[in-house]
């Protein structure tokens, strides 16, 4: 069925808690580990069918943010979900209370009650009122973000577009585009520092109320992170400095003398050749032909799921005013369909959506085709793994989206991907800093994000920039106001899908076998685990990414020979 015609009928919070007390009351009544397992399931098929129904109003809001209907239902959800806060602590702790715990534990993949255990150190009941606060304020948010217009070359366009100028091959036109942002967000200025004032200080008082010091701890706990913790990610921070950040440095030096540049601005971060970046040599309709092709000749598998996308018409990627300004996959489990929404802006970013987002619905469709447990919950770190490594196993075939400028964009997409990591540590450690001082002003924050900026890409900057070099480039980073600690997920992602690169160019099809292995397994082992079975050295080992830069430096100074 096609995805416009999935139906949609609002799931009424209160239907929901009554079936939640249904089976809430049968596991406890259960007299053998099968009767846990039956109450349980009554559970996961409302589970299924209230994220069905909301990740459909959030779709059809997100490709017209005006249409008031799912605006409502959007809103509806996000506001009544928290009063189901309760009742899931309470299925919680009838499952892992259970006298047959024992046996039920053994016929459930292994972090099943692992999410469990630390599902109750991210809710309850008593911060209903502030979740509720914390939903609407980040609206506040992202409304503003998919109607914020740019006034640019006399027209007025949203930022996905602008985005094409900032990243083009005119030095100046950048400049301007860049402009032309900083003055746009400098007269919302107010706004976007009051937004995040309010959703730090909700998010501080959610934590203080669960007896946490801060909200970085309930954070992580949110963030569903079961096997590695605060420590583990200052160590990979660590690693990306020692690492990685010498490395971006040279290249980017290199690069700047290479395209003529003395002084390496913010504008021209995102640019990799004078005379402008590979762009895709296809159309809209041609791009997705060839990624058809693409993922046919691939394997079997992922040219059936990528049949599937397009027969359904999964995809919405045209931009447009009012339209949500981000990408994402999602998937609604009943139908068993993942949907993916981009903007397309006739960059090199096209094609990266037709394998970055494509490998989050390709993990969607193998999840649903395995049957693995719904609440065997894979973190983002592993769903951004799948995402950014299948972006990596694409790069064979490149060639049908940039001809004589293939070269030009490994280069260009292995270069972003490593500076990447200069940056995505940034936001990380920003939210850090943020979280564990509530109550720094709004130019006390900026000058952080300017501190972290100068020791993470010391070969930047922003000075003279409208704006911008006051710190303030973190506000229209939407993660940071969304979803706060997800950006480490990222990196960590990053730095696995670049090991599957150097796997791919040494033995293609092993490289496969083992990203496919990978990513059967859905959430059903820990992602360390699953790292170590597959060959990935896990990025929280001190020097795990000496590799990883050396080899990066390598292929990059291959691939910039003439």
């Amino acid at each position: 069925m096609k995805v416009c015609q999935l139906p949609y009928e609002r799931r009424n919070i209160e239907d929901t808690i009554e079936v939640y007390k249904r089976g809430i009351e049968q596991i406890k009544q259960a007299k053998s580990a099968k009767q846990v397992l039956d109450a349980r399931k009554i559970i996961l098929d409302e589970n299924e069918l209230l994220n069905t129904q909301f990740s459909l109003a959030y779709m059809r809001w997100s490709i017209n943010t005006k249409d008031q209907f799912y605006k409502d239902e959007k809103e509806y959800y996000e506001q009544n979900m928290p009063l189901l806060t309760g009742y899931q602590v309470e299925y919680t702790k009838a499952m892992l209370q259970t006298p047959y715990r024992a046996e039920v534990e053994k016929l459930l993949p292994v972090p099943v009650y692992k999410e469990y255990e630390i599902s109750l150190k991210s809710m309850d009941e008593k911060i209903i009122p502030e979740m509720q606060e914390e939903s609407a304020i980040s609206n506040e948010y992202s409304q503003f973000m998919s109607e914020l217009t740019i006034e640019f070359n006399g027209e007025k366009m949203p930022l996905p577009i602008l985005r094409k100028y900032m990243e083009g091959g005119d030095r100046e036109q950048r400049r301007q585009a860049y402009e032309a942002l900083g003055k746009a967000l400098q007269a919302n200025g107010q706004f976007l520092d009051d937004v995040f004032d309010r959703l730090v200080k909700v998010r501080h008082r959610m934590a203080t109320k669960m007896g946490y010091k801060n909200f970085v701890e309930l954070g992580y706990y949110r963030m569903h992170r079961i096997c590695y913790d605060r420590a583990d990610v200052e160590k990979f921070r660590e690693n990306i400095l020692n690492d990685i950040v010498p490395v971006v440095s040279k290249i980017r030096t290199e690069r700047a003398k290479k395209m003529g540049i003395d002084k390496m601005m913010l504008y021209d971060y995102g640019v990799c050749f004078a005379e402008g970046d590979p762009e895709p040599v296809l159309n809209d309709k041609q791009i997705f032909e060839a990624g058809r092709q693409m993922y046919h000749e691939m394997s079997e598998e992922t040219g059936k799921f990528i049949d599937m996308m397009i027969q359904n018409d999964a995809f919405d990627v045209l931009s447009r005013e009012g339209k949500w300004g981000g990408g994402y996959c999602t998937e609604f489990p009943k139908y068993k369909q993942p949907f993916i929404l981009a903007n397309f802006n006739g960059t090199s970013g096209d094609v990266d959506v037709l394998t970055h987002e494509a490998g989050h619905a390709f993990a969607s469709y193998l999840c649903f085709k395995n049957e693995i447990d719904p609440e065997a919950y894979y973190g983002m770190e592993t769903a951004e793994t799948h995402s950014m490594s299948m972006e990596c196993l694409c790069w064979k075939f490149m060639d049908k989206f940039f001809g004589e400028r293939t070269k030009d964009y490994k280069f260009k997409h292995l270069f972003d991907n490593l500076s990447f990591l200069t940056y995505g540590i940034i936001v990380d450690a920003f939210q850090h800093i943020v979280y564990e001082n509530p109550d720094l002003t709004p130019a006390e924050r900026n000058e952080e994000w300017n501190k972290l900026e100068a020791k993470f890409r010391p070969y930047l900057s922003t000075e003279g920039m409208t704006y911008f070099e006051k710190g303030t480039r973190w506000q229209y980073q939407m993660h940071i106001y969304e979803s706060p600690f997800y950006y480490i997920d990222y990196c960590l992602a990053q730095s696995n899908a670049l090991q599957f690169l150097f796997k791919s160019l040494e033995d293609y099809q092993q490289a496969f076998n083992d990203y496919y292995k990978f990513t059967s397994y859905g959430g059903s082992k820990l992602f360390t685990q699953m790292l170590e079975e597959v060959g990935i050295n896990s990025p929280f080992k001190e020097g795990a990414l000496k590799e990883v830069a050396q080899k990066s430096e390598k292929i990059l100074n291959e691939l910039s020979k003439n």
